[in-house]
């Protein structure tokens, strides 16, 4: 018993549909610092080679309008101030595509694995955290190695990347002190625009393998225990002995609406034994005889019984009472093949309350026809 109970807390099923939705609503969803890392890196790299001669061009103006001023300028501090602010609008919209492409990155890459996401639940102070005792778990935790793993190998990488590059660089580099102001600009940009973007190249590797472990580790901390997996069905459909009842309270209030519709009915027919369906037809409003109320057993005698006290007719008829029972559905028409069997039934209705009325002789049962296919013998 011991070990069934240990093993019963073993988180070994997968998460179900309503554990995830509810992780998500909590604002718990696989997420890789890695991958969103990689995202601005490579595209603040791209926007540099994209964007840098234009950048580089703008800088330079500006610097060259704010070092070329007039002597009144220079001593008149309002106008240096309109003048500074001047210079920061142009180097805002000239940086301002570059941001742009940052910004979308970012958000990219956040969403990378896991999806957009709002949620309040996951901006909650949650005081369990100051715990100690549970940040040292943390510390020492598989996730935890992970990261420094990562970090490890993320210096590495990088470093070894920066000395490749400088090592093949390094006669380019040392060319730019001899060209002009305005051309060695350029040639700085688009100089760390690809060693930047080769370096990022880098990050690459890392979130290609942190993706997939992050998404291991989301989906490895929200499994379920059996148990587990037990009472959240019991929560969603309901505990057996619940549904039961409510199965139950149902068919009681089914079998209330079908009694009070007896009274309104033209003929019960029984198999006084097991069986009695009651039958309802008005040639105005239907288009066939249906069925008010059908019943077994008690239901039947119960049947039977309110339609003597309402003064229904009750007639025998074991074969046609079977084949209407068994074919039909409460509220429903009957089949097209017991169509003329019970048009003999409300004509025998018919002129048995003729005969009762003193006009006419006491007819006889006919002679139910029933097709092979209708039929039932119990």
């Amino acid at each position: 018993m011991a070990d069934d109970n240990d093993n019963s807390q073993e988180k070994t099923e997968e998460a179900t549909p309503r554990r995830l939705e509810k992780a998500r609503e909590e604002g718990q969803t696989a997420r890789s610092r890695e991958l969103a890392t990689m995202a601005v890196l490579m595209a603040g790299a791209g926007g540099l080679l994209v964007f840098g001669s234009g950048l580089g061009k703008a800088l330079a103006d500006i610097m060259r309008n704010s070092f070329s001023l007039e002597r009144e300028v220079i001593f008149d501090t309002h106008h240096m101030a309109l003048h500074l602010l001047d210079a920061a609008g142009e180097a805002s919209w000239a940086v301002a595509p570059l941001l742009l492409v940052l910004l979308v990155a970012a958000i990219i890459g956040s969403i990378g694995i896991g999806g957009l996401l709002f949620s309040g639940k996951a901006i909650t102070p949650k005081f369990d955290r100051m715990n100690p005792l549970k940040g040292l778990k943390r510390m020492f935790s598989v996730r935890s190695v992970v990261e420094l793993l990562k970090g490890v190998a993320k210096v590495a990488l990088v470093m070894t990347l920066a000395i490749l590059i400088l090592d093949l660089r390094t006669d380019d580099l040392l060319k730019i002190a001899d060209e002009p102001a305005v051309p060695a600009m350029a040639h700085v940009v688009w100089t760390l625009g690809w060693t930047f973007l080769l370096l990022s190249c880098a990050t690459i590797i890392i979130a290609a393998i942190d993706v997939p472990f992050q998404i291991y580790d989301h989906q490895k901390k929200l499994r379920m225990t059996k148990q587990e997996v037990k009472d959240e069905y019991k929560d969603t459909e309901g505990k057996p002995e619940v549904k039961g009842r409510i199965r139950q309270l149902q068919r009681e209030m089914a079998q209330r609406r079908m009694m009070q519709d007896v009274p309104e009915a033209d003929v019960v027919i029984t198999n006084p034994t097991h069986y009695a369906v009651a039958l309802k037809y008005d040639q105005k409003t239907m288009a066939a005889p249906i069925v008010v109320a059908k019943g077994a057993d008690e239901i039947a005698f119960k049947i039977m019984e309110i339609a003597r006290e309402h003064k229904v007719e009750v007639l025998r008829t074991p074969p046609l009472t079977r084949a209407v029972y068994h074919n039909t559905d409460i509220g429903g028409e009957i089949p097209d093949g017991l169509y003329m069997a019970i048009a003999q039934v409300l004509a025998y209705l018919f002129q048995l309350r003729q005969f009762r009325r003193g006009q006419g002789a006491r007819p006889g049962m006919p002679d139910f026809p029933i097709p092979n296919d209708l039929r039932r013998d119990i």
